[in-house]
This record gives structure tokens, C-alpha cells and sequence, in this order.
């Protein structure tokens, strides 16, 4: 029988229309169950509760920023070697010698801001101010003639891509609930309803 020709006994048994009825109408599913069209498989409505949840929201939350900050705080060092000023300046990077270490303090300032939630939307601006150029200049694969060297440079554009998208995102929507701006805002919340 189906699924059409369940619904359709339903509606002579009921002597309604579940279709046009509006109904919850459950009708047999070919396994010998029957449920509701409007009810979600088990499995998938567990795991949609399992996401939804207040706990989950913040944990992912804080790993996240912890993750995404964790490589600009890792490279920092690098900015103050002269291996790496020395590179880009052969990539064509001006006053290197300023502008490597200035963009490494750039990065420090961006990833604890935004790892601990602190300023954090100031923190992935200044992420994004980090990004835009160092993005532009050191992996410009469209310049390199080599193949492999192209497709690896290519490969670090897009990973700055990436990075430039999730420092968007916490600069639109903020740092989450665990973190130090939520905290202050909380605290400022409570310091408003006592005075008022």
C-alpha cells in the first residue's frame, strides 16, 4: 500500500480528509510503523535537540574561538625572525623590517581578544586588518610561474580566505555566552537593575 493509499484509509475511516483537513495524519512508513508526516525521524530529531541546547551552543563556542585563535597566536614568533622578515621582503612586502613585527603584535592583540571574549569584535577587526594585506602580498599565487609553488601558495590563500570569513563572523556575531564580554555585559545588566 502507499503512502497516498494510507492516508486516503485514514480519510474513510475518520470520514475527513487529512489532507485537506490539515491534520496530523500518521499513516504506515513501509516498516510496519506508523507516525505522524509532521513528526521528525528519532535519530535526526535527537540529534537537532542535541545541537539546539543552551551547553552545546557554549562549549562549541569557546572551541571554536580557541581553535581559530590558536593560529595567529602560534605564529606570532615567526614575525620577529629574520627568515620571515627576509621573505617578505623578497615578496615585495615595503619597510619589512617595520611591518613584519608590527603585523605579528597585530595578530597577538587580535587572537587573545578574541580567544578570551574580550573586545572580541574589536579583536577580529583587528584580525581582518592582519589578513587583508598579509593575504594579498605573501600568497599571491597568480604571480608564481612555478606549478607546484602556485598550487601551494594557492592553497595558503584560501586558508587565509577562511580565516578572513571566521573573523567576520565573530566580528558580526560576537564572541558567545563563555567570555569575558558577556560577562561585563552581564555585569552591567545587574548594575542597571539595581539602580533602577
Amino acid at each position: 500500500m502507499s503512502q497516498n493509499q494510507s492516508i486516503a484509509a485514514v480519510g474513510s475511516i475518520t470520514g475527513q480528509n487529512p489532507i485537506s483537513t490539515g491534520k496530523a495524519a500518521s499513516f504506515a512508513t513501509g516498516h510496519g510503523q506508523v507516525r505522524s508526516p509532521e513528526q521528525p525521524a528519532g535519530l535526526w530529531s535527537r540529534v537537532t535537540a542535541f545541537s539546539r541546547s543552551a551547553g552545546l551552543a557554549r562549549s562549541t563556542t569557546l572551541i571554536g574561538r580557541a581553535f581559530f585563535s590558536a593560529i595567529f597566536l602560534m605564529s606570532v614568533a615567526g614575525h620577529f625572525k629574520s627568515a620571515t622578515i627576509g621573505y617578505a621582503a623578497h615578496q615585495g612586502v615595503p619597510f619589512a623590517g617595520f611591518l613584519v613585527p608590527a603585523s605579528g603584535l597585530l595578530a597577538l592583540a587580535g587572537g587573545l581578544s578574541v580567544l578570551l571574549g574580550y573586545r572580541a569584535k574589536i579583536g577580529a577587526g583587528l584580525l581582518v586588518l592582519f589578513l587583508v594585506p598579509v593575504t594579498l602580498m605573501m600568497h599571491n599565487f597568480w604571480t608564481v610561474s612555478d606549478p607546484m609553488m602556485r598550487q601551494m601558495q594557492m592553497a595558503m590563500f584560501m586558508k587565509n580566505v577562511a580565516l578572513l570569513g571566521a573573523a567576520l563572523l565573530v566580528f558580526n556575531a560576537g564572541p558567545g555566552a563563555v567570555s569575558l564580554d558577556a560577562r561585563r555585559e552581564a555585569k552591567s545588566a545587574g548594575t542597571n537593575t539595581d539602580n533602577a
